[in-house]
């Protein structure tokens, strides 16, 4: 998402704005990992909870304690996770979970002292390979509770490699490709998602999950007509509220794009109203977008694994469609939309603003949507090319007066519902803390902190692990070099 006004200029009394955040609870895990959650209840054995990768659970035993009343969110429980979010997917429920006889005395042997015992594991593997059926679903079992615990500690990979394991002794199992398919979807690998939930469909043609999830498989591929079309049939035989919002969404965009042209390159699928756009300046945009792909794809150490898709309006049916506040000049939920009319050439705010916006593309596909916001757009904004140059004295100036910072915690949540002088002091900020990081470590800081996002560490940990700074280091740390560079 980019902020509607190229410059920003902040009031020292802005920054008592740290009234955003909201309450919220951190998980404390006996390995000393910390999950920032909210509605974080305890279930018999399981706790669960929500991020901003959606409603997750993990085993009481790998719990130490749960510290109630953190910081970290600005929006209400259920909001979008994260207003430049590419994929709807990483904020839906998943599967329901497998069941089995053997289910809980499995689970017992497969997380010890809050760990996932590999060798357990792999002995249950030696045994089907000499076994039969019930062995072979031993270890299916064995492999799904393996992957939900590593989906609880944000590991989204190593959860994908445990379902796959799974699949090798259980090909046939409805639950395990339906929990395939939803990570696949979750990593943006729409076309590897839909060839597992075709397998899925031949198991069981009146699955509504299955209908759901390659709902999200054609909406990632900017094929809004088979997404309305699965959508449809999943509400048939499911009344699910999911969906119902999903299929809204994709029919507004369906009737407002039956008359649109199409584009394309080879990393982008266009579409534009004639009314909002000529051909030459389409073309433009698209070779602008394939620059942009190549600049970001070095920086970032990161390649997307399907097209992306791009949509060019007129400012109402941008305002109709997004739905979204005033100061919002562009948005990324999945596709990018940019409103363009009265554009005739490629120009440098509009270049801005696709790299911007693409850049939100690369980092919720690379982290699997777990970015925090306030990275997001400091990344976004850095790499379009924009300095803390306007903002640096106002902050300086507040951190003066009061001795406080604004609070990167505050801003890991999304962003859509502020009002547009908060926006503008969260992009402001943001963007300073991200261009610190970058002048000290340069660029690859930057690769690195997204990297261990994409592991499951969330933001701060990162932040410790590479740059020995937690959050209110690395507030204090940006406020001196904001004096240092453009106070003197």
């Amino acid at each position: 998402m980019r902020f509607g006004l190229s410059r920003v200029a902040l009031s020292i009394a802005m920054l008592a704005a740290a009234a955003l955040s909201a309450a919220a609870d951190t998980i404390v895990l006996k390995n000393g990992r910390r999950i920032h959650a909210t509605n974080v209840v305890e279930e018999g054995s399981r706790v669960s909870f929500e991020t901003s990768a959606g409603k997750l659970s993990l085993p009481l035993s790998s719990v130490d304690h749960i510290e109630r009343g953190g910081s970290t969110d600005m929006a209400a429980p259920g909001a979008q996770a994260s207003s430049a979010d590419t994929s709807v997917i990483a904020s839906s429920a998943p599967p329901p979970p497998l069941t089995s006889a053997d289910a809980d005395s499995i689970a017992k042997s497969v997380l010890v002292e809050g760990q996932i015992d590999h060798n357990y594991i792999d002995q249950l593997e030696a045994q089907a390979d000499r076994g039969g059926p019930h062995e072979a679903e031993r270890v299916a079992i064995a492999h799904h509770i393996a992957a939900q615990f590593e989906l609880a500690h944000g590991d989204i990979k190593s959860a994908t490699a445990h379902y796959r394991r799974a699949l090798i002794y259980s090909p046939e199992n409805l639950g395990l490709l339906l929990n395939l398919s939803y990570l696949l979807l979750r990593q943006s690998a729409y076309g590897e998602a839909l060839e597992t939930l075709e397998h899925a469909r031949r198991l069981d043609p009146e699955s509504a999950d299955v209908a759901k999830f390659m709902g999200w498989a054609y909406a990632g591929q900017n094929k809004l007509d088979l997404a309305v079309a699965e959508w449809q049939k999943s509400l048939a035989l499911r009344p699910d509220p999911e969906v119902e919002r999903a299929l809204a969404k994709a029919q507004r965009d369906q009737q407002e794009e039956a008359g649109y042209r199409e584009g394309t390159s080879d990393h982008f699928q266009l579409r534009y109203s004639g009314a909002a756009a000529p051909p030459s300046l389409v073309r433009d945009i698209l070779k602008t977008l394939e620059a942009d792909f190549s600049a970001i794809e070095f920086v970032l150490s990161y390649t997307p694994p399907e097209s992306i898709g791009v949509v060019l309006y007129t400012d109402q049916a941008f305002t109709d469609i997004t739905r979204a506040p005033s100061w919002v000049g562009a948005l990324n939920d999945g596709r990018i939309r940019i409103p363009v009319q009265g554009l005739k050439q490629m120009n440098p705010e509009l270049s801005r603003t696709l790299k911007h916006e693409l850049t939100h593309s690369f980092i919720t596909q690379k982290t699997g949507g777990r970015c925090p916001t306030w990275l997001q757009e400091g990344v976004a904004q850095w790499m379009e090319g924009a300095t803390a140059t306007d903002s640096a004295s106002a902050f300086v100036s507040a951190f003066d007066r009061t001795h406080q910072t604004f609070s990167l915690g505050a801003l890991e949540g999304p962003w859509i519902n502020l009002p547009g002088s908060d926006a503008r002091l969260a992009y402001a900020w943001s963007l300073a803390v991200v261009e610190f990081i970058v002048k000290q470590g340069g660029p690859e800081d930057i690769t690195r902190i997204l990297d261990q996002i994409a592991q499951g560490n969330d933001a701060q940990t990162a932040s410790k692990n590479l740059l020995h700074m937690d959050y209110p280091e690395l507030e204090e740390e940006t406020v001196r070099y904001l004096r240092e560079t453009y106070t003197h």
